[in-house]
């Protein structure tokens, strides 16, 4: 009886101790997420100084951390006791918790770098140690590169026609001996275009269609893979099959003729497996003259057109230490090597994210069988077949169907080239219309399993003929692939509309998501600038972008043009529609460049990105105010597929603008004083210019009054701010000439919703994201879309039907249906400010920042909202809550009167206004 009685006292007493952490906020701050280079753990950096970052959590609210100490060690152990340290930071004051250079002894090579954090909240108490995290470094320097770039010496085909003839993918192996026990080992490799590596007949890592595309003269990625597992003492083999990939493309017109305009070669490779022993000692294995190699039994293979495969080639065995490969030649070293410097891959690989099974097959005509996979998506089919020897099954793949229920190709057709158009171009080999096929011819054994390696296309629908007998749903599978991003944004409403959009939205980013962010999966893969510039912000909030966006700033800088023109897609493969010269892009497409490094900045602090790049965007501005004549740019894309009438001046201009006011902001944020004099006046006589030309005095209309007109002059701030007022109304004029329908293009979409939220009008705002006739999102999704479509209307065969252009909505879903924005970068501040429209009852949004999880929950029932939100530790909120001025507000069931842990702002249109520190809150507003 003593013992329970004593256990309920107990349990009373931690009850009543929790309540006063709560209260009074005295809780150490817990350390979770340690990061370098915004990844946990990292295996082969070759940042010198890398970058740590780390979040906090706690029950209590209102905590700050005020310092911290970081320790960095070559032995976990050593740590442990805090000795043998190459950096100890001390104690350091402050807030900041992300973007920490490293400031120790000089890095080296292949070396594990095991590190923790303490920290200090705001009282002074200190945390304990955080758990222990590491990065481990691959090659600091070219030096560290021992291995040689091999291929097979063959030769690309003299006559154009003979590239679209077989062309068997090359094999290397290499035996090799290890003598002592194996503590550990790194395979540290680049495969141009693609490659698949093996350790003794077990496949290497899980990425697809590696390295990332670059620039390859200019920048080669390679990958570091812990093999340890997949070796051991004695004979052992490493195997590896190379794809063409963008590095050895056909001469196929996808709008240039691709091996003009990008670094090309026959497929080669360079890898270095490094071994260290128990004993300490270190062995290498290099590529070099040694290897071996041979064709295997991929025939052919294009990132357009697909991959042929015959199975009757295959070599069992090939990279395990069985095989006698007296029979293979010579690897030879490439006589010309790939001059681009190789860097380690940062941005997350493409991996298998889903396996998609068909909802139905029909047979539409004798021997042609149809599966529809019930979701647009990228990847490749996945088949189980068996039948006799020599059998090829053909593999197509398309968007559509046709009314009689056969495949309609013609909008995944690569480079528009279709025979119905003409397109014959009169280039000999290449096919008249290109679509998507593989190929695989059995071997005739057993139930034969296969899916391509080398390619990857954009479907729904799949074709099969030459299969042996019938097949079924069981035999066919979809194999989703994308850029492995983690998620960071999650939405969910009232409204069943809006959570179908917010997975066609999830569906389509993946979809163009291939080491660049592309504009169709299939059509023509290439990493446009004007697609990333309309929805960079969406795919910040829907994922993790900050090393992917890094690669894709790399790549646009990479093909910078001599006179500082950006290209209009990176790498540049010759397109420059509308461009200023010496192969510039068009400005709005140039203007990604600058835009993805202010995303970084806002989204995750990331100034380094800035100031490394800053003198590319300065030549770049210096490039643009040339072209320009009257501080005016004459023509661009501009507002591409707006169903309005456009003014290619208006857009082109008030893009230069926005590429000078980022310069002179980000001349601001690195000091650059005289820079930011020089910019901030140039956007002064941008500004001046642009109304001058383009605003009717007194009126507020801007060019032609359109939606995107007069958003593009409201959210860039061109308008006097007396015009303001009446440019707002002719805006809601011209949406209501649209009956409130959306009917802008790329860029004029995400300007008209931010401003109709700037302006608490989101009620206009939700009315057109969700209506369901033509033209907007809902119309897609009521003819039956599972991925955006690149046009307001529908296609069956000239536009995408998978293309992000459209996905800026996505922005509008987060920070004005949930309700939160960056007050500051990298979420140090935020701002939550939900704004209830129309029928919806209830929303939940949360956004993982590198600061922590924010979430802003709300929901309406008659007179009452209630707003749940998490604001995370180091961090401050500023909250804006719906009501009136006689509305009833209470804090976790307080009056506001009551709560001393936050600060009133007031009431502003609509709003009550407050500052918090972090924490869980519970508003609820009762409007009278």
């Amino acid at each position: 009886m003593n013992s329970k009685l004593n256990i309920r006292k107990t349990g009373l007493l931690i009850c009543l101790l929790a309540g006063f952490v709560w209260l009074a906020g005295a809780e150490p701050l817990q350390l979770k997420k340690l990061t370098c280079e915004y990844v946990e753990n990292p295996l082969g950096t070759d940042a010198l100084t890398p970058v740590l970052g780390w979040q906090l959590e706690s029950r209590a609210r209102n905590q700050m951390q005020s310092a911290y100490e970081i320790q960095v060690s070559l032995n976990e152990d050593d740590l442990q006791h805090g000795r043998k340290l190459v950096w100890k930071s001390g104690k350091v004051d402050g807030r900041q918790n992300v973007n920490i250079t490293y400031s120790g002894k000089k890095l080296k090579p292949f070396t594990r770098y095991y590190w923790r954090v303490r920290v200090y909240n705001q009282d002074g108490e200190v945390s304990d140690w955080s758990r222990t995290a590491w990065w481990e470094t691959a090659m600091l320097s070219s030096v560290d590169w021992k291995a040689e770039w091999i291929a097979d010496g063959s030769k690309a085909p003299e006559k154009e026609e003979d590239f679209y003839k077989d062309d068997p993918a090359p094999l290397f192996r290499r035996d090799f001996q290890l003598r002592k026990p194996v503590q550990e080992a790194r395979l540290y490799i680049a495969g141009i275009g693609y490659y698949e590596a093996s350790v003794n007949g077990k496949r290497v890592g899980d990425h697809v269609l590696d390295p990332g595309w670059t620039n390859y003269g200019k920048q080669i990625l390679y990958s570091t893979y812990d093999i340890t597992s997949l070796i051991a003492s004695g004979k052992n083999t490493i195997g590896v099959m190379l794809g063409n990939g963008f590095y050895n493309p056909l001469p196929i017109r996808i709008f240039q003729p691709l091996r003009e305009y990008l670094t090309i070669g026959r497929p080669c490779l360079k890898a270095q497996l490094r071994v260290q022993y128990t004993d300490g000692s270190i062995e290498t294995v290099c590529t070099d003259g040694s290897w071996k190699t041979a064709t295997g039994p991929i025939m052919r293979n294009n990132v357009y057109l697909g991959e042929h495969y015959d199975a009757r080639h295959e070599i069992p065995g090939w990279d395990t230490g069985d095989f006698d490969d007296t029979n293979w030649k010579q690897a030879i070293l490439v006589p010309e090597i790939p001059t681009g410097q190789l860097s380690a891959q940062m941005q997350p690989p493409v991996r298998v994210l889903d396996v998609i099974k068909p909802v139905r097959m029909t047979e539409c005509r004798p021997g042609e069988f149809i599966f529809d996979m019930g979701q647009n998506f990228a990847g490749v089919a996945h088949i189980k077949v068996k039948g006799p020897k020599g059998t090829a099954v053909k593999i197509r793949y398309g968007e559509d169907v046709y009314s009689d229920g056969s495949l309609n190709v013609m909008t995944s057709v690569a480079g528009q080239q279709k025979k119905v158009w003409n397109a014959n171009w009169n280039m000999p080999g290449q096919p008249q219309t290109a679509w998507q096929e593989d190929v695989y011819i059995l071997k005739g054994e057993d139930e034969e399993i296969w899916s391509p390696r080398f390619t990857f296309h954009g479907f729904r629908y799949i074709e099969i003929t030459g299969w042996p007998g019938r097949p079924s749903l069981a035999d066919i599978e979809g194999v989703r692939l994308s850029a492995d991003l983690q998620k960071t944004g999650r939405f969910e409403c009232s409204n069943p509309m809006l959570n179908r959009l917010d997975k066609v939205l999830d569906y389509t980013f993946h979809s163009n998501l291939f080491s660049v962010q592309s504009d169709c999966p299939a059509r023509e893969k290439f990493g446009y600038g004007g697609d990333i510039v309309g929805t960079a912000r969406t795919f910040c909030w829907f994922y993790d972008m900050e090393n992917f966006y890094r690669k894709a700033i790399q790549d646009f800088a990479n093909d910078q043009r001599p006179e500082g023109g950006i290209t209009e897609t990176a790498p540049y493969n010759g397109i420059a529609a509308e461009g200023l010269g010496d192969d510039s892009g068009p400005i709005g497409w140039q203007l990604a460049f600058a835009f993805m490094q202010k995303q970084l900045y806002e989204y995750y602090g990331d100034l380094r990105t800035i100031v490394d790049f800053y003198p590319a965007l300065r030549r770049q501005v210096e490039f643009l105010r040339l072209k320009a004549e009257g501080n005016r740019i004459g023509g661009c894309i501009n507002d591409h597929e707006s169903l309005e009438e456009r003014i290619p001046s208006l857009f082109a201009t008030a893009h230069y603008y926005h590429h000078v006011i980022l310069l002179a902001e980000f001349a601001s944020l690195t000091k650059q004083t005289k820079d930011v004099q020089t910019y901030t006046q140039l956007a002064s006589e941008i500004k001046e210019a642009f109304i001058k030309e383009f605003l009717k005095a007194g009126t507020g209309k801007v060019g032609n009054c359109t939606q995107a007109a007069q958003a593009f002059a409201l959210f860039y701030d061109l308008i006097p701010e007396n015009e303001k007022t009446a440019a707002f109304n002719v805006l809601l004029q011209a949406i209501d000439k649209w009956n409130r329908h959306v009917a802008s293009g790329i860029f004029g979409v995400p300007a008209v919703f931010e401003v109709l939220r700037l302006n608490n009008r989101n009620d206009i705002a939700y009315e057109m994201a969700t209506k369901k006739d033509f033209p907007g999102w809902g119309h897609m999704l009521e003819s039956g879309a599972t991925t955006l479509w690149e046009t307001w209307r529908y296609s069956d065969n000239v536009f995408s039907q998978n293309h992000p252009m459209f996905g800026s909505v996505g922005e509008w879903m987060y920070q004005s249906l949930g309700g939160i924005t960056p007050g500051a970068p990298g979420f140090s501040k935020v701002v939550i400010k939900p704004q209830p429209a129309g029928d919806l009852s209830w929303v939940n949004c949360s956004y993982e920042s590198v600061n922590g999880t924010i979430v802003s929950n709300w929901k309406k029932e008659g007179d009452i909202f209630e707003l749940q939100v998490t604001v995370p530790a180091n961090t401050t909120a500023r909250i804006y809550l719906p009501s009136s001025t006689d509305s009833k507000i209470t804090e976790s069931g307080r009056s506001l009167k009551g709560v001393s842990d936050m600060k009133m702002l007031g009431y502003d249109n609509g709003f009550s206004c407050m500052e918090v520190g972090s924490g869980d809150y519970k508003f609820v507003v009762e409007n009278r």
